[in-house]
């Protein structure tokens, strides 16, 4: 390679060094005992450069998509990792050089790049038989779930017409079928939202389009029985500003969080707006369900823009030890004119990368399982700063008691997001096991430790050591063997 990575925090260190490794690993070393329920699949993506950035710098989010699953079979633990092949990756290795610019800009490419920008990092989620690698801002790429092998864009047969589609679609767990969204649904900064109801063969049900006030950010969504929640966070899209070469998203203290409740099975005349206090970043939902008339949301809220690369117009970014942040509860009064919703706080930490007890999308609910960060707990000051994204508490938070049960993996020790595994089918709601990779930032050490939920603080029951170090990554799924 005759460019080298710069040696910014974007870049450099155990979360953020590129990795760049595609790989069969067969029989991962095991410490402890695997619990006989998990048999399947964990699949989760990085952004994970293949090249150096083109303009010399770059952030985290623009990375190629490297797909890696952990398959769980027959007592024991195989990993294989494969880059999405986009048409932008291919281009790329063509060329042997990164020919993109600024995150979501295509004005700021090399001519000799793919015109799709889509970089399918952010989720995958396993669909109608394929493995889908989604990033926001294009269709998604399908995948072999077997072999990783990239199959090419995925548009269900030519029936989704939006230029975009989520990185977090949801799967209703009663009918199997995937609630997802498109927004910049008719191009790059226009304000048109779609919204489909997919069923688990791959046929569109239901479609709704409609136009939100401006063009911003919509990273998550939840669903309930009969709605979906889009929660536009306050980063907003400026065609002339793309045009010029600026970022495609800029922060605006002044909007409010705005969200729109969609019904699943209605039409865009019905969907209700709602708007809460300004200057302020909602994270990625836990859950929402509806109760007498009312739709309850939870998602971790933080008090100012997080995104520090994503600036407001003046280039004024708060220092992050400003930030507050914890998980709240919204509350949308469905019988009511009134618009203004102000959300109420249900922990007192910082937390993320959230999720639920699959089996409960949608539904009244107690258990969420969640990232933490606790500053008053020991951390090896020889390493370094903490990275952009550090957290040293894994979490099981119960919604109803406000109980939290935690375990805290060392002074160097650095989580990737979780994914629950019921014990079985039949268990008890939120019984059952975490699985999450684990960073060591002071030996560049990644593992996959497994937790039960029943006993969070007594640590892994296993840790599945990976012979390779593991890049900070964004999302993942689980899928039981067939």
């Amino acid at each position: 390679m005759t460019n080298r990575f710069p040696a910014t925090p974007e870049f450099s260190g155990a979360l953020y060094q590129p990795s760049r490794v595609e790989a069969d690993v067969f029989d991962l070393e095991v410490e402890g005992k695997l619990p006989s329920a998990l048999r399947g699949t964990f699949y989760q993506v990085a952004p994970d450069p293949q090249y150096p950035p083109m303009l010399g710098q770059d952030i985290y989010f623009n990375g190629d998509g490297l797909v890696s699953a952990f398959s769980f079979q027959n007592n024991g633990v195989s990993l294989r990792r494969r880059y999405v092949k986009t048409d932008r990756l291919m281009a790329q290795r063509r060329e042997g050089r990164s020919l993109n610019g600024i995150y979501r800009n295509v004005h700021t490419n090399d001519p000799r790049a793919a015109t799709n920008n889509t970089t399918a990092n952010t989720t995958v989620l396993k669909h109608n038989g394929v493995l889908l690698a989604l990033k926001e801002d294009a269709l998604p790429y399908a995948l072999d779930p077997q072999t990783l092998e990239t199959l090419g864009v995925y548009d269900w047969q030519g029936q989704i017409t939006a230029d975009t589609f989520t990185a977090h679609p949801k799967i209703d767990p009663g009918t199997g079928n995937l609630i997802a969204f498109s927004y910049e649904a008719r191009g790059e900064g226009t304000p048109d939202i779609a919204c489909f109801e997919i069923s688990p063969e791959g046929r569109v049900l239901h479609e709704i389009w409609f136009k939100a006030p401006y063009a911003a950010m919509v990273h998550d969504c939840a669903i309930t029985t009969n709605y979906l929640v889009l929660p536009f966070i306050p980063l907003t899209v400026d065609v002339q500003r793309l045009r010029e070469g600026g970022q495609h998203f800029q922060w605006q203290p002044d909007l409010p969080q705005l969200f729109a409740v969609v019904p699943r099975r209605g039409s865009a005349t019905e969907v209700r707006w709602f708007r809460g206090p300004a200057n302020g970043f909602q994270g990625h939902t836990l859950n929402a369900f509806e109760q007498d008339g009312k739709l309850h949301l939870d998602t971790p809220v933080t008090g100012g823009n997080v995104f520090y690369f994503f600036p407001q117009s003046d280039g004024y970014v708060p220092p992050p030890e400003t930030l507050a942040s914890s998980l709240h509860r919204w509350t949308f009064d469905l019988q009511t004119h009134s618009d203004f919703v102000e959300p109420q706080p249900l922990n007192d930490y910082p937390c993320e990368f959230p999720r639920v007890d699959e089996r409960y999308l949608g539904q009244p609910y107690e258990h969420g399982f969640m990232l933490a960060f606790d500053p008053n707990r020991p951390y090896r000051d020889d390493i370094g700063p903490p990275p952009f994204q550090f957290f040293n508490l894994l979490t099981h938070f119960n919604l109803r008691t406000k109980a939290s049960e935690s375990w805290f993996p060392g002074d160097s020790g650095c989580f990737q997001e979780p994914i629950f595994v019921p014990r079985t089918a039949q268990a008890p709601e939120g019984d059952g096991y975490l699985v999450a990779l684990l960073n060591h930032l002071d030996t560049y050490r990644s593992e996959l430790v497994v937790l039960d939920t029943q006993d969070m603080a007594a640590g892994p029951v296993a840790r599945v050591q990976i012979p390779l170090r593991m890049r900070m990554s964004l999302h993942g799924c689980w899928a039981f063997d067939a």
